[in-house]
């Protein structure tokens, strides 16, 4: 509990005893009135001054105004326990509120703790601790066990466990050693470190994961406009409706004015809108962080609430829902020998970070000499055209085949397929494989059973490869042999097809899909441990590179809007009914403060189930 809610709990107890007090002492006259005021004040005053600071600002509609004009109206009426007990009882509830929403902001502040302290540098025989922000890149720092790593970079010495919970809500080590890329945020649980920083701190994985989370809150779902609107207009309605019930009766039936006073300070007790102004955000705010708990990084409450409407599930193949880990499984020699073929393919491809570029340099398994190698050209959706010992050579697919003239044939085996030509002659070709994802095949059973209607994967990828994906994870359809400008025309006709209001979501890798996550309704990024592109791209980031997580993110959005609705329907319902008997004159102000706090209380506990991933 902060301090200013122990101030606000310790005022509540002061003006609760006073209170208690108030049945046993016989007073009457101006002692009890001012008894009553004490007890009032104690607890009130803070509502009071902000209505009358709000007032002055040209904020006249709002809670505090409300509660003001009722509790001293009946201070007026001679009502003073039943003003006290109003305050009272809405201060209670303004406390658990305040405490409800610390605890949802707790989540998010337990992410905030990823954001690293200090650098260690070593200088002159001896470490310093700087801040973050003064670390150049190309400069090493170490870190020993138990601290945080504060800067993205590549490790040059030592090896180690990571701790990356914080970002991907994973309990499972990462293990780590000379040459491995290692980034901000996660914490070093074992051997020290020296590490080469890549990044800039403001550019390093961890500012921009903050970032994206502090602002999470400034993109809001349809239901918070909904509710900003409808408390803009809804208050100075109920006050216009209070003074109208005030009034006409006694003028126009000629009743007493005490009792329909009595009746419209209870209708604004009644009005006050606390339950859906408090609660609606703290749904989405408690969806957010519940899913950051999981490792899922939502930009706003507008893609939680997107995500919910979700019908459609497009997927790129590569680094989604197949690990990416490419591997050779056979060379096919056709006018070269099979180690030439390796190596010129190796030697073309060297310059090139792709996986696959990185297979068929592990196959040649010999040092690569960039010396041999000029003019380079990667040519998107075909492969690469180089100049290796003065040949030109073409490593790619048989589009790149056509380009380069050369007389190529398909291959038998399932996989993907690099085919070699030098000079314009076909000299052979290399088969490449990748393997599915653990949990890819229950991530679309999972995605499924929650209703998703259609189920597509797009890939560069040969006909055969993508059928044998397709057929082993279970999807609806799929679409081979795609450049990137291919998939996005594909998504643009996906999203022709859905229904009006359903969405379609894009999951990819986030380094090269950037064009497609921001086409599609809603953009997922897989694995954004340590992708920019993700990151950056992206509407929704998944920290690791588990398929299952967008079944669980789906899981959260549509809670969360199961709640809001729930909060929206039962504030309304029984604001609406409590309204009708205040106005009658069948409801007491122990029912109006029910209708006010008891509702909001309720409404804000339920909100409270959205932390819960």
């Amino acid at each position: 509990m902060s301090r200013k809610q122990k101030k606000m709990l310790v005022r509540i107890l002061i003006s609760a005893v006073l209170f208690a007090f108030s049945f046993l002492l016989p007073l009457g006259g101006a002692p009890r009135l001012l008894y009553f005021v004490v007890a009032y004040a104690v607890v009130g005053w803070d509502v009071l001054w902000r209505a009358v600071r709000n007032i002055a600002h040209g904020q006249v509609f709002d809670e505090n105004f409300l509660m003001a004009l009722a509790t001293v109206g009946a201070f007026a009426l001679g009502e003073f326990p039943e003003a006290v007990e109003v305050m009272l009882f809405y201060q209670i509830g303004e406390l658990f509120q305040s405490y409800a929403v610390g605890r949802s902001r707790q989540s998010i502040t337990a992410l905030m703790d990823i954001r690293p302290d200090y650098a260690n540098i070593e200088r002159d025989g001896a470490l310093e601790q700087v801040d973050p922000d003064e670390v150049a890149v190309g400069e090493i720092i170490v870190i020993k066990a138990g601290e945080k790593i504060p800067l993205d970079g590549v490790v040059i010495e030592g090896s180690s466990s990571l701790d990356t919970a914080a970002l991907t809500g994973e309990s499972l080590p990462r293990e780590v050693s000379e040459g491995d890329s290692v980034i901000s945020g996660c914490i070093n649980q074992s051997g020290l470190l020296r590490v080469r920083v890549n990044k800039e701190f403001g550019e390093s994985t961890v500012s921009k994961i903050l970032d994206l989370v502090e602002n999470s809150s400034s993109k809001k779902a349809r239901a918070e406009h909904f509710i900003t609107k409808f408390a803009r207009y809804y208050t100075p309605v109920v006050v216009i409706g209070a003074v109208l019930l005030a009034l006409i009766p006694p003028l126009l039936l000629g009743d007493a004015w005490s009792i329909w006073i009595e009746r419209a300070l209870i209708f604004l007790v009644i009005s006050c809108p606390c339950a859906l102004v408090i609660s609606i955000p703290l749904s989405f705010f408690g969806g957010i962080g519940g899913a950051s708990k999981a490792g899922i990084l939502v930009k706003g409450s507008n893609y939680l609430e997107a995500l919910s409407e979700t019908e459609t599930v497009v997927f790129d193949k590569t680094g989604t829902l197949t690990k990416g880990v490419f591997q050779v499984t056979a060379v096919h020699p056709d006018t070269l020998p099979e180690s030439r073929l390796l190596e010129l393919a190796a030697l073309a491809e060297s310059f090139s970070d792709h996986p696959i570029s990185r297979s068929l340099r592990q196959a040649y398994e010999k040092p690569v000499d960039h010396s041999r190698v000029s003019d380079v050209e990667e040519i998107s959706g075909h492969g690469v055209r180089a100049r290796v010992d003065g040949l030109q050579v073409c490593a790619g697919n048989g589009k790149l085949m056509n380009l380069a003239g050369a007389q190529w044939h398909d291959c038998n085996l399932t996989g993907t397929v690099v085919h070699i030509a030098v000079d314009g002659s076909y000299g052979g070709h290399i088969v490449i494989s990748d393997t599915v994802k653990p949990d890819a095949a229950e991530a679309i059973g999972a995605l499924k059973r929650m209703g998703i209607r259609q189920t597509v994967m797009l890939t560069g990828d040969t006909q055969a490869v993508a059928e044998q994906i397709a057929g082993e994870l279970g999807l609806d359809s799929f679409h081979a042999g795609l450049l990137p400008a291919d998939k996005v025309e594909r998504v643009e006709e996906l999203l022709k097809q859905k229904s009006a209001k359903g969405k379609l979501a894009f999951v990819g890798d986030g380094i090269n899909d950037a064009p497609v996550l921001s086409r599609a309704d809603i953009g997922i990024a897989m694995g954004g441990l340590g992708s920019d592109a993700a990151i950056e791209a992206a509407d929704i980031v998944l920290m690791d590179d588990q398929p299952s997580k967008i079944a669980t993110a789906m899981q959260i959005s549509k809670k969360t809007l199961r709640i809001v609705k729930q909060n929206i329907v039962f504030s309304l319902g029984v604001k609406g009914l409590i309204l009708l008997l205040g106005a009658a004159g069948l409801a007491s102000m122990q029912a109006a403060i029910f209708a006010d706090v008891g509702v909001m209380v309720i409404a804000v506990l339920n909100a409270s189930r959205a932390l819960k991933p």
